[in-house]
């Protein structure tokens, strides 16, 4: 007798939704978001619309799109399995594979590592007038003090405090700069690409979409209790969801604003721009010495928030690839928030071309993408791995639509660099 059709056993009753268990639960898909409004995004930006003006916007729109999906996923894996996503391919996948996605996504991490540090470091050199490389040494500083000195609940804070901060000094950059606004909604809904933009709307899919912030929220989302039976976790996945869509939209509207800015400020008056620098220069005698002090303060914020989040996923991809645990106190911990961290000091001290730098390390997070989103798809739809949380038939159809897409931008930005189109 099947006694649930007969009403013998009870289905749990949903719970009402509660304001105070969602702010209990925001935070994690917030320190992702600041991961993808970092320095690397300033430069994809900056250059995405002083050159094609509002054309790229629906990149950014897209790449929201992809990035609620896939770090929903992420974050249902670290809920379903107890285990960040490093640890699942170190457990799941032959060692080989294993050994070839843990060092691919490392190199990821450090080309992350050089977009945040020479971010920071731009950013007080233009506030305080002091070298670049003496910039990201005090960008690295504050970042190893903030992590390993505090607790992850207070870095947590400090980071959404340091994106409120970011978002509010673009928000009144908008309304010094007076945009053209018809042409933004045309940029958001109309999608162009041509030879000569692909390279740039790449860099910006990789700034949005990074490999290490999706290892990142499969970590840190344990910082929550999920409880311990199914239903426990299936109600609480509620409270993720909207933590997840309420950060990205919020990374939509910072990441909009940046080209938005740009196109409003350099495209509207054919001026090329080829460094931060430059860009900071420029923008004080066009928009007034309030845009130029708001935009270096926001540069400060967003490259000392971006350089501790991409530190934090460092350390938890070794640890998991290593099959550590990732725990502050211990050496491998510190150690590992280190590592990463010296090619790009080195590439900082030696470069001149810090803008192109920059751009091309966005690049390199894009080709890497594929290596990070195969490996999720496959663990999400796998039953023994994920138990009732295994993704279901649309989830995985518009998952692997994204990978697809990404594959295919990065086929097409291959082949027109190679032809010289790029």
């Amino acid at each position: 007798m099947d006694k649930k059709a007969y009403g013998l056993i009870r289905e749990p009753e949903r719970k009402a939704f509660s304001l105070k268990t969602l702010l209990g639960f925001l935070g994690p898909g917030f320190l992702v978001t600041v991961g993808f409004v970092d320095p690397g995004n300033w430069a994809t930006n900056i250059e995405g619309g002083s050159k094609f003006g509002y054309e790229l916007l629906w990149v950014v729109t897209l790449g929201t799109l992809m990035l609620v999906l896939i770090q929903h996923m992420a974050a249902k894996l670290g809920i379903a399995t107890g285990k960040s996503l490093a640890v699942n391919i170190r457990d799941h996948f032959p060692k080989p594979v294993s050994l070839f996605l843990g060092f691919s996504v490392v190199l990821a991490c450090v080309a992350t590592d050089i977009a945040e540090l020479l971010g920071g470091g731009i950013g007080f050199s233009l506030l305080f007038g002091i070298p670049l490389w003496m910039g990201a040494w005090l960008t690295l500083l504050l970042e190893v003090f903030l992590i390993i000195s505090q607790r992850y609940h207070r870095v947590e804070t400090i980071i959404v405090g340091f994106l409120g901060i970011i978002t509010l000094c673009y928000l009144v950059e908008l309304f010094i700069v007076k945009p053209d606004w018809s042409g933004i909604v045309s940029g958001f809904v109309v999608p162009k690409v041509g030879r000569e933009s692909i390279y740039i709307a790449l860099a910006i899919l990789g700034a949005l979409v990074m490999p290490h912030n999706i290892f990142l929220h499969s970590n840190v989302i344990h910082s929550r209790q999920w409880g311990i039976s199914e239903n426990e976790k299936r109600e609480l996945l509620r409270y993720e969801k909207m933590d997840t869509i309420l950060a990205m939209t919020l990374g939509w509207v910072v990441n909009s604003s940046m080209i938005i800015v740009a196109a409003a400020v350099f495209y509207h008056d054919h001026i090329s721009i080829d460094t931060i620098e430059e860009a900071s220069a420029t923008l004080k005698p066009i928009a007034g010495v309030l845009a130029g002090l708001l935009f270096a303060v926001a540069l400060v914020f967003s490259g000392v928030g971006s350089s501790i989040t991409s530190s934090m996923a460092e350390a938890d991809v070794i640890t998991g690839f290593l099959g550590k645990p990732a725990d502050p106190r211990s050496t491998l911990y510190r150690v590992a928030v280190f590592v990463t961290s010296i090619p790009a000091l080195l590439v900082i001290l030696f470069s001149i071309d810090s803008f192109r730098i920059l751009i091309f390390s966005q690049v390199i997070l894009s080709i890497q993408l594929p290596f990070t989103l195969v490996p999720l798809l496959i663990l999400s739809r796998n039953r023994t791995v994920m138990g009732g949380f295994r993704s279901g038939t649309v989830e995985f159809i518009a998952a692997l639509i994204v990978s697809a897409l990404v594959i295919a931008l990065n086929s097409y930005f291959l082949y027109t660099t190679m032809t010289g189109g790029g």
